[in-house]
């Protein structure tokens, strides 16, 4: 965008209300809102019967972990269509969708080792094995680190980490709110001087922290929860976080930056918030009805342990059967 389009007092203004809004939708402006938002309402409607189901079908002890991880897509998918509609609440509705899914992130551990059968039976199924802690987010460039056996308190040191996540991100949520009544925090301000340039990084240097536990479990149960379709799961929930958060800082950046055009009534950095929130709201329906198809099923449960068991008896038996070949 070219500097005198920065300049116009159209694209400096605040967001506009919600009546500004619907004030100025064309017919091409219609049909869109129109169907992003039946995206987004129909989205919450199969989450609803989702949960439904889970409660109904699936073990009290997963019940609560997959129906948070199943509401990621839906809520942010609703709270982008909030945004969309009322643009003075941009701010409210994306700290709604990072804190639910930094609660997510913990959640999701806590799934894995529920498929498991939980602590009790992991830890005890998992006595002589351990931990391959080089992974990312962190550690994927550093292979000479060493394996962490698998304890009680190795497996509570990656709840913790996760978990601090979920907590420390519904306080600064809530102290982020405090400031901006105060008018010290406002999310475009990236002055020495303002909260945000502060609060962000921290964040992001804890979701950092707590993606890093939920990938070494994933690396270490990938196998033997395979059947159980682990990782597609694993990857709608990577793509869930990619989206929410990757994609949606590059094109607020993009926005404050100038790049985006200015569109009145939007300036140029609540322009980019109307186009994050519009690509949200049609991802998140995707991911939410593969999700679906992830999760709302019937299925066996996973004696975790016996799987390396059989994988050994197997070995044995191939082994035992080239030897006698060979013998012959």
């Amino acid at each position: 965008m070219d500097g005198t389009n920065r300049t116009k007092p159209e694209c400096m203004e605040e967001p506009p209300l919600a009546i500004d809004v619907i004030l100025q939708l064309d017919i091409f402006g219609i049909i869109l809102y129109s169907t992003l938002t039946f995206m987004a309402f129909v989205s919450v409607l199969l989450y609803i019967e989702e949960c439904v189901y889970i409660y109904r079908k699936v073990s009290s002890n997963k019940k609560s972990a997959i129906i948070w991880v199943n509401g990621a897509a839906p809520v942010i998918g609703a709270m982008s269509c909030l945004g969309m509609w009322i643009p003075r609440a941009t701010m409210f509705t994306d700290m709604t969708s990072a804190t639910y899914f930094a609660i997510v992130v913990f959640k999701f551990l806590i799934l894995m080792i529920e498929e498991c059968g939980g602590d009790e039976v992991f830890i005890k199924s998992s006595a002589d094995k351990t931990l391959r802690i080089s992974t990312g987010p962190c550690c994927c460039c550093c292979p000479c680190l060493p394996r962490v056996p698998i304890t009680r308190r190795s497996l509570f040191m990656l709840k913790l980490g996760s978990f601090q996540f979920a907590l420390l991100k519904v306080v600064f949520t809530i102290l982020s709110i405090i400031l901006w009544t105060n008018g010290n925090f406002k999310v475009t301000d990236m002055n020495i001087t303002g909260a945000a340039i502060w609060i962000n990084p921290g964040v992001g240097v804890l979701t950092i922290i707590a993606l890093w536990p939920v990938s070494i479990m994933f690396i270490h149960v990938r196998e033997a929860l395979r059947s159980l379709k682990i990782i597609p799961k694993y990857a709608m929930y990577q793509l869930v976080l990619i989206l929410s958060q990757l994609q949606t800082a590059i094109i607020n950046i993009l926005g404050m930056n100038g790049t985006i055009a200015c569109s009145p009534p939007f300036s140029s950095i609540h322009r980019g918030y109307l186009m994050s929130q519009q690509l949200l709201i049609l991802e998140m329906f995707i991911i939410t009805l593969v999700t679906r198809l992830l999760y709302r099923r019937q299925y066996d449960p996973v004696h975790y342990g016996e799987v390396d068991e059989e994988k050994n008896s197997v070995l044995a038996t191939d082994s035992s059967e080239h030897h006698m070949k060979n013998n012959k």
